[in-house]
């Protein structure tokens, strides 16, 4: 087995970890257009413009042309919505991850390196709107380096981090779509305790949803 370090975040490893951010938030675009194209108003609009123009053109190249372009604009609304996703995360604190995790009270950023190379990344800090929580961030896995246990080191070293420092809880936040995610959490036992719509106008179109998952420390726990 190929072997992985869990290591501080150096600032020599500021592009890989961001190249496998946007790498893995990429991922996700076909699953969400699919999640997309599942949504009954996005089923709805497709059938009614293809019988509409069917009925009143009496031809079928129109309905399909037009019911064609409707797809490759909903496939660019998701993208758009991943795109900007990822700038604003990027100018959020991955852009300055020293500052944002390092340099701040019950903050820290972990890389997983595999043969000199960042392979794997999560972080926490204090939660927003859970003052006695921190929130596990930026857990994400290269691809080629999936189903070696990284991710589940990774959430232990959280785990881990969060009780050293006397909190009860770590929370997080993952989407609808991010089905592998949602199993991996669930098997380090969290509990899903909210589900809400994104509040972006474009994200509600899709009916994006996030789930909020908490995970309850003991100080025995290993």
């Amino acid at each position: 087995m190929t072997s992985i370090k869990i290591r501080r975040y150096e600032d020599d490893d500021e592009e890989e970890v961001k190249e496998i951010f946007t790498l893995g938030m990429s991922e996700h675009v076909p699953t969400s257009f699919v999640h997309l194209l599942k949504q009954p108003p996005t089923q709805m609009l497709l059938v009614c413009v293809f019988c509409a123009l069917l009925t009143s053109s009496k031809s079928l190249l129109l309905p399909i042309l037009a019911v064609t372009l409707l797809l490759a604009a909903g496939r660019q609304l998701v993208s758009y919505m991943f795109s900007s996703y990822i700038q604003v995360s990027l100018h959020r604190d991955l852009n300055n991850i020293r500052q944002t995790y390092l340099e701040q009270p019950n903050s820290f950023f972990w890389v997983a390196e595999s043969q000199g190379r960042v392979v794997g990344t999560v972080a926490c800090l204090p939660a927003e709107h859970h003052a006695d929580c921190l929130e596990l961030k930026r857990m994400s896995v290269r691809r080629s380096h999936r189903g070696l246990g990284i991710a589940k080191t990774l959430c232990r070293t959280v785990a881990d981090f969060t009780r050293e420092r006397g909190f009860p809880a770590v929370v997080l936040y993952t989407s609808v779509v991010q089905t592998d995610a949602q199993k991996l959490y669930e098997h380090m036992g969290y509990t899903k305790v909210r589900e809400f719509l994104v509040p972006e106008f474009f994200a509600k179109i899709c009916n994006f949803t996030l789930f909020e998952y908490r995970l309850d420390l003991q100080p025995s726990d290993k």
